[in-house]
């Protein structure tokens, strides 16, 4: 195999990334490379700052396993605190020199002679034998697709691109979109807004968000006790876990005591008959991001507040115009249509075996790979929080970390065998997405209601349809029968004489 500039080149500095380079450090791997293409760490949790931006995983279990905080200042901790916790873990493993600001993979190609990647940036070009993409599902927004966006003569931005030199304090407001941003924005918007509009296609299931302020007491304990701080960290894990069943079983029990609390929380906070009736859903709980917050629906009782469930037909100079043909005028417009997943590489070119390009491969399979990880196809080319690992129960940093743990015996044996390439059967990854799918039959992600889990073909190539558990337990011992593997040739020591270390290190591993 010819040299490279790195053996490791990693995309994205979110939790996948960072962890990514902290245990390839951990276990002696300093040739590597990070590519980011903002100018800080952090991921989703530098890009989302809008008010009320918070994670809705409690933020004890949204960490790295090996770097729990006894620091949260709350259950569920807001974006500035999770974008410093990631900071400040960036700099404790060392991994600020190894990154690149400013630089963005613009494509990636494979050398099957020589067994390496060469990924552009656009003004610099890298070689690895290894790519990890750690990119993330939600990293490029999505606007809605209606007539006349850029018609409206007022302001506009995104809520993954929030404007906070702009005040909101007295204007005329439209909010389109209703989901988990959303959710978040809209009550804080609604405070000093002269009137709100908010569009909505369809309603989200709310249930009240169990949030609180750590104790001092408590940080202590976590501090100086961290058999506490595990032992709370297991109770969450777990306690999550048992909430699998509402979304596996779409006439399970526990979902309808979820629509049934959502229902009586929406009779609780809003008088109106009409806005309680617009804002009920009338599709299974789970079958959408089941959303949490203490303040949405009290928000959306204000009497300045106005909720449309008419069709948006276009954005028009001065605001926005429904399908029934009413034109609400508005000073400003925000955007909270959340991200395009189903674009998972950001419209970056990855080309592999044959000249086969990763995003065709995937419009054309359904988005299809083997443990969320690897790509028939792609030799050495790998990605986390990758197709069908996302949740929509717990935490999905565990998942991250599982597969972080499945690449790391990946490369170290790799290294052991002196392998050039491995490439994942064909056969493998066919069998993999036919037992996923088969499993989300009868779950709430397939009982009919429009999802961004679902690809236009309807099929669910986001969601892990199983406990979390269990994808631990397939990541935490890496299969190399499941790949085509191609070695090194390798000098022997005791002679001249040249031969390959297939057989005979594959034995000994």
């Amino acid at each position: 195999m010819s040299k490279t500039d790195y053996k490791v080149i990693i995309v994205g500095t979110g939790f996948a990334g960072l962890g990514m380079g902290i245990k390839l450090k951990e276990a002696g791997y300093d040739d590597f490379l990070i590519l980011e293409r903002a100018s800080e760490v952090g991921g989703t949790w530098r890009d989302n700052h809008y008010p009320g931006c918070a994670c809705d995983v409690p933020s004890h279990l949204y960490s790295f396993s090996f770097e729990q905080n006894p620091d949260w200042s709350r259950r569920y901790a807001s974006w500035s605190e999770i974008g410093q916790y990631l900071r400040d873990t960036t700099q404790k493993y060392g991994l600020y020199p190894h990154i690149q600001f400013n630089a963005a993979m613009k494509s990636a190609r494979y050398d099957e002679a020589n067994g390496i990647w060469t990924v552009d940036t656009g003004e610099t070009t890298y070689t690895a034998q290894i790519v990890v993409s750690a990119v993330g599902p939600l990293s490029n927004a999505a606007y809605p697709n209606v007539k006349g966006l850029n018609k409206f003569k007022g302001k506009t931005f995104h809520s993954a691109d929030w404007d906070h030199d702009y005040d909101l304090k007295g204007k005329k407001v439209a909010v389109i979109g209703t989901g988990a941003s959303a959710i978040q924005f809209v009550p804080e918007v609604a405070k000093v807004a002269g009137e709100m509009t908010l569009f909505q296609r369809t309603p989200p299931w709310v249930i009240p968000k169990p949030d609180w302020e750590i104790s001092g007491l408590s940080k202590k304990l976590y501090r100086h006790m961290p058999f506490v701080r595990q032992a709370n960290r297991a109770m969450i894990y777990w306690t999550q876990e048992v909430m699998l069943p509402l979304f596996l079983h779409s006439d399970s029990k526990l979902g309808s005591f979820g629509e049934a609390l959502s229902k009586a929380y929406i009779r609780k906070s809003i008088r109106d008959p009409e806005t309680r009736a617009k804002v009920t859903p009338d599709y299974k709980i789970g079958c959408k991001r089941l959303l949490l917050s203490n303040n949405y629906f009290q928000a959306l009782d204000k009497d300045h507040v106005n909720v449309v469930t008419d069709g948006i037909a276009e954005v028009t100079a001065k605001g926005i115009k429904t399908n029934s043909g009413e034109e609400v005028n508005v000073d400003a417009i925000i955007y909270g249509t959340g991200f395009k997943v189903s674009e998972p590489m950001m419209g970056i070119d990855v080309v592999g075996r044959g000249g086969r390009n990763l995003n065709e491969v995937w419009q054309k399979n359904g988005f299809e790979s083997y443990l969320g990880t690897s790509m028939s196809g792609f030799p050495n080319f790998y990605t986390l929080a990758g197709t069908n690992t996302g949740i929509g129960h717990t935490s999905l940093v565990f998942m991250i970390e599982a597969q972080i743990t499945y690449l790391m015996q990946l490369i170290q044996k790799m290294d052991h065998l002196q392998v050039k390439s491995i490439d994942l059967q064909e056969s493998v990854q066919n069998d993999f997405n036919r037992e996923i799918q088969a499993k989300m039959d009868g779950t709430v992600w397939t009982s009919g209601c429009n999802s961004w889990y679902l690809a236009d073909t309807g099929k669910n190539f986001t969601i892990w349809p199983d406990y979390t558990f269990r994808f631990w337990r397939r990541t935490r011992e890496f299969d190399l029968a499941c790949y085509d593997v191609e070695y090194c040739d390798a000098e022997v020591e005791s002679g001249t004489q040249k031969e390959t270390v297939a057989q005979a290190s594959l034995a000994s591993a």
